[in-house]
């Protein structure tokens, strides 16, 4: 029989090994591609270490239930069924008074697997707190806020308050399975105490011989370790079915924008751009993120209400349009509808075609054609935290160094990288903190024109620059958009007078469209904005000369 249990053992071993291994991967990947599916508006009100946290600790719990558990369960199992077999036939009657006993092992396990169960929550919820801490502060801006702000002391004490709030959970955990197990032990005890009593009554009756109680003793011990496991399994289940469910719960979520089946790609050629009569609001938060991974689920109050009303312009192949207004108005959500990062509400967002209502509604167009068709710019800038080749390559991965240093180049910064001594392999650090905001900006311009987009958007491109490096940019994003049909949305007026129209938006919607000469002579919102921001620079520049 031990020789059974050893070969079982070994074999469920393995296949739980197998089986676990393979669990942990294939959620993580599920979970971190069905996270890539989720819009915009998930990472903007996820916590990212809560986040990080489900990827790895709860996943981690998941797959403990398959490794350590489930090839404990099948070998004890198959331990408890051997061991009961030759009891019975050694004496029924001893064997079936011992296990009156049983129940006394499920009760407390069931109560001990929901207890367990509420402190893994209640610890998980600590993790996640922490790693939100941990990802924020550690990250180049927190790091710097922190030390700005004298906060090194302060931020030590929450996280050593977390991290305590974890131990005390700990601790509390390990003090309810010593008592489980040692409950378990008791009983164990007992049921032995049972059998000797019993089948030394037997013994001097006559109806059981003394080495058969000491073998139906000895085999009480080996019935009794595996029930006692197998109410341990139950209780580790019990508590791993938490991180199932904060996996599941990501899972659940529902991408918002998705590929058609029947989709089909852009069409070839110069591309128009088309909003017709386009209304949108955000979706709510029930609708895009958990509670759980937030820190505060209403701080967006724009969720259900709509933004843009009635939207509708039409630019031509390699014309430039411009969308100006005050902060809030609606521009930077054209930008995102226009490039699906969220779907309209009704109307249309259309590419290509030859007039109005022509052209491939980007709801039908494939994510392949329409990520190679349009290029974004925004303010800022963000590079991943690897060399400027990866940066680069990350628009398109087989791109040549003779490819990027063109587009360095082109890009006004080929002299500086060159400058660098590892050049393109140069890791620029975490969000590019390495560079200046004008080197970050022309990096991602550069990233922008190695992909080749057929469409460019440019949002608030320049709006954090001083104006030296927006100077440099302006000269990098005037390669950008040649012979390219563009959409830019830009705070400083001045930077967009050669549009070919200028829509200005306002609440919502577009209330004056036309060239800058046109809205000029307008004398309406236009002309407010841009001799508002005229009489400024003109301010600064008069302050900037010194008194003779």
């Amino acid at each position: 029989m031990a020789v059974a249990d050893a070969g079982v053992g070994l074999l469920t071993r393995w296949l739980s090994s197998v089986i676990g291994e393979g669990v942990i991967v294939d959620l993580r990947t599920r979970v971190f591609d069905h996270v890539q599916g989720m819009p915009i508006a998930f990472f903007t009100r996820t916590r990212t270490g809560a986040l990080v946290s489900r990827l790895n600790n709860d996943v981690i719990g998941a797959q403990s239930a398959f490794a350590g558990t489930l090839s404990g369960v099948v070998s004890n199992v198959v331990s408890l069924a051997l061991t009961l077999i030759v009891m019975l036939n050694t004496s029924w009657l001893v064997t079936v008074l011992a296990m009156v006993l049983l129940p006394i092992f499920l009760i407390p396990a069931r109560r001990m697997g929901s207890k367990l169960a509420d402190l893994r929550r209640e610890a998980a919820s600590h993790n996640a707190a922490m790693g939100t801490q941990m990802t924020e502060r550690f990250s180049a801006p927190g790091a710097t806020l922190v030390k700005l702000f004298g906060r090194p002391d302060e931020e030590s004490a929450e996280f050593a308050l977390r991290a305590g709030r974890v131990r005390d959970i700990g601790v509390r955990t390990a003090m309810l399975q010593f008592t489980f197990i040692t409950a378990l032990t008791l009983v164990s005890a007992l049921a032995l105490a049972l059998v000797y009593g019993l089948g030394g009554w037997l013994a001097l009756s006559g109806q059981l011989a003394a080495g058969d109680v000491v073998v139906l003793a000895l085999l009480l011990t080996r019935l009794y370790a595996p029930l006692t496991a197998l109410s341990s399994a139950h209780v580790e289940v019990m508590s791993a079915l938490v991180s199932f469910e904060r996996v599941f719960e990501i899972l659940d979520l529902k991408p918002l924008i998705q590929e058609k089946p029947d989709a089909v790609a852009v069409p070839s050629g110069p591309v128009a751009v088309e909003f017709d009569d386009v209304r949108f609001a955000y979706p709510s938060a029930d609708k895009v993120s958990l509670a759980s991974l937030e820190e505060v689920a209403t701080l967006d109050t724009r969720g259900g209400e709509e933004v843009l009303h009635g939207i509708s312009f039409r630019v031509e192949p390699g014309q430039t349009v411009a969308l100006v207004g005050s902060s809030g108005a609606g521009k930077s959500t054209v930008a995102q509808l226009l490039s699906r990062l969220y779907d309209v509400d009704s109307g249309a967002v259309r590419l290509g075609g030859h007039g109005r209502g022509t052209g491939l509604d980007i709801r039908d167009a494939t994510f392949d054609s329409l990520r190679a068709t349009l290029g974004m710019v925004t303010q800022d800038g963000h590079l991943f935290h690897e060399s400027i080749a990866s940066n680069l390559r990350l628009a398109r991965p087989g791109a040549t160094d003779e490819e990027m240093w063109d587009v360095l180049r082109r890009a006004r910064l080929e002299a500086m990288v060159r400058s660098l001594p590892d050049g393109l392999e140069t890791v620029v650090g975490e969000r590019g903190y390495r560079l200046s905001g004008g080197e970050r900006q022309r990096l991602t311009i550069a990233r922008l024109l190695i992909a080749q987009p057929r469409v460019v958007i440019l949002d608030e491109a320049t709006a954090a620059l001083d104006s030296t490096s927006e100077a440099a940019v302006q000269a990098a994003l005037g390669e950008a958009l040649e012979g390219r049909t563009a959409v830019v949305i830009a705070h400083r007026l001045s930077t967009i007078r050669a549009a070919d129209v200028i829509l200005v938006v306002e609440d919502g919607s577009i209330i004056e469209r036309g060239t800058h000469a046109e809205l000029l002579a307008a004398d309406g919102r236009y002309a407010e904005l841009y001799n508002t921001q005229f009489a400024e620079a003109t301010a600064v520049a008069q302050e900037a000369v010194p008194e003779l």
